[in-house]
């Protein structure tokens, strides 16, 4: 009797102490961490960053990130250029001038076939270019007021969008590694990089003048800044780049605000 009583004590604390580390869930991240910041005074430009960037990070509307900093279309940023996201007297005169010992597009060195239609074009992307930007981004992007939205990728839905969490702006898809994700719906990349934390690798889609489109976590990036995309083309293949499963985290904002995906993705 003694002997069964000790096998039993022994099982219990083997089970309780659980090798003197805490189990926590399988694939189990937090989630909160991938939450949108407070706007500062002021941002300064750094490398790879896009005006749609900036504001995606903060959780404004890129126009009104624009109009504060008196930034017209194409929305061209240089490195070092500081933006500001409360308007205020000398908001315009401080950041209508660009950091003149940073820009963040030359020329090229050589003469190129057609020199007028390269001098015009401007990048929107605030990096030290050392080759010509694509002509599309001198082109301002307006999309289609009629968008048709499709699942980005299979998979089951693991974390729905909450409007009380600050982690939960979007939903979470998963799947396994290299798995296709494709474009909710037609539109222009307006930003692929890593850049934003907690976000891995990182794309945005500007579809019109008002909805916006993420995927975040991909293993790889398949499309670049000012390529235009059409609904269900490849974009990315999944991977767990910030997170700690593959999976896709899929947003939609309107206005620059958050809303629920699940709102506007067909019924399956």
């Amino acid at each position: 009797m003694k002997w069964i009583l000790l096998l039993l004590l022994i099982t219990t604390l083997t089970a309780c102490g659980g090798g003197g580390r805490a189990v926590a869930p399988v694939g189990s991240y937090d989630s909160s961490k991938r939450k949108i910041s407070t706007p500062p005074n002021f941002y300064t430009v750094q490398r790879g960053d896009t005006l749609y960037s900036i504001s995606w990070r903060y959780g404004m509307d890129y126009k009104d990130v624009a109009r504060i900093n008196s930034i017209r279309s194409p929305y061209t940023i240089y490195v070092g250029q500081k933006l500001h996201f409360k308007a205020n007297n000398n908001t315009r005169k401080q950041t209508s001038t660009r950091n003149p010992t940073q820009p963040t597009y030359t020329k090229p060195p050589a003469p190129v076939p057609k020199p007028k239609s390269q001098v015009a074009t401007k990048p929107t992307t605030a990096k030290s270019a050392s080759a010509p930007a694509p002509t599309s981004s001198a082109q301002p992007f307006t999309g289609s007021q009629n968008l048709q939205w499709r699942w980005p990728t299979e998979g089951n839905i693991v974390s729905t969008y909450s409007n009380s969490s600050p982690g939960r702006k979007g939903i979470d898809i998963a799947g396994r590694a290299g798995q296709q994700i494709n474009a909710a719906a037609s539109g222009k990349v307006v930003y692929s990089g890593s850049g934003l934390p907690r976000y891995g690798n990182l794309l945005i889609i500007k579809h019109n003048d008002v909805y916006l489109s993420a995927y975040a976590h991909s293993d790889k990036l398949l499309v670049k800044e000012g390529e235009i995309v059409t609904a269900g083309q490849k974009i990315a293949l999944m991977g767990r780049t910030g997170t700690q499963r593959d999976q896709l985290h899929f947003e939609i904002r309107r206005n620059g605000k958050p809303i629920d995906p699940m709102r506007f993705l067909p019924k399956r």
